[in-house]
């Protein structure tokens, strides 16, 4: 099969389409024919080395964690999914022909594997998250990059719950902002002076990393009440660092229920080839991203 890997840290440009033996499903562990993969920042951090220290890999590796497509072959002990069924999920090397995937969940009615594929990581982040922060119906949550896919999934989810939710984006994200009911405003000079303008804040998300960490606590007036998937130095200022995953299993429950209800729907900005993987890489570091990016296989 083909897939991408990485035999050193690097730019994207360390990024090879290779060819490689198929993967096969272990115990309690499911494989699927790749059609579509979900392009996450975390995929480029690993590529860059950034978690070496914390999660070090060995070289060299694949790329990807999210995935939709066709199940093709069952592990052992696994119950409830057969070959050929349509399913979402989180697996590893997912920038392939064939993955093995951990966590997954039949696709909802009315998605395409492009859109499916954007949901795993994201959700589970997006749920992770607003529960860590403690935020409650009727309180305000403020999210710096809400136009992402968490961002997206994060406004859509804590509306549902009753929480009011003001979203900082760049002025092109406006709207797309405003019509998952947020309240918008820009990033950049004055923005915590706008937001002011819009409410209290009674908890903040940092989900892009882009250095307000100082001004989220100045929000809130407790760390306790910021949560950070993208700030390594978060935790100087006192505020949590999220990075560890919690439940994939429910959170795909969760997103798959919530999608046939209508209550989450998460865009596809722009889809690459596999061989296009470096480009994808390019394109998610650079931000600015309304909804999701994926890779289409076969």
């Amino acid at each position: 099969m083909k897939k991408v890997s990485f035999a050193e840290f690097g730019g994207p440009e360390v990024l090879r389409l290779v060819d490689a033996e198929v993967p096969h499903a272990g115990p309690g562990r499911i494989r699927i024919a790749v059609r579509a993969a979900g392009v996450n920042p975390v995929d480029w951090r690993i590529r860059e080395g950034q978690f070496q220290a914390a999660r070090p890999i060995e070289l060299p590796a694949g790329v990807g964690l999210d995935a939709a497509g066709v199940v093709d072959e069952v592990g052992a002990g696994v119950e409830g999914v057969a070959v050929g069924d349509h399913v979402f999920g989180e697996g590893s090397s997912t920038y392939a022909e064939f993955a093995v995937l951990s966590a997954w969940a039949g696709m909802p009615d009315g998605l395409t594997f492009a859109e499916a594929a954007g949901y795993p990581s994201v959700v589970e982040t997006a749920l992770r998250v607003i529960d860590q922060v403690g935020v409650a119906p009727g309180q305000t949550l403020l999210v710096s990059g809400a136009a992402g896919g968490v961002g997206s999934a994060v406004l859509q989810i804590a509306r549902h719950r009753g929480i009011a939710v003001i979203g900082t984006a760049g002025a092109a994200n406006q709207e797309y902002v405003s019509g998952l009911g947020a309240l918008a405003t820009t990033y950049g000079e004055g923005w915590v002076e706008r937001v002011r303008q819009l409410g209290r804040v009674d908890a903040a998300l940092d989900l892009a990393g882009s250095g307000v960490i100082r001004e989220l606590v100045e929000l809130t007036g407790d760390p306790q009440k910021v949560v950070s998937i993208a700030d390594l130095g978060a935790p100087e200022f006192g505020v949590r660092f999220s990075g560890t995953a919690g439940s994939l299993p429910a959170a795909l429950a969760e997103a798959a229920d919530l999608i046939a209800r209508g209550k989450l729907r998460i865009p596809v900005e722009k889809s690459y080839a596999l061989d296009e993987a470096a480009a994808a890489h390019v394109d998610s570091r650079a931000g600015h991203t309304r909804g999701r990016r994926v890779i289409l296989v076969g």
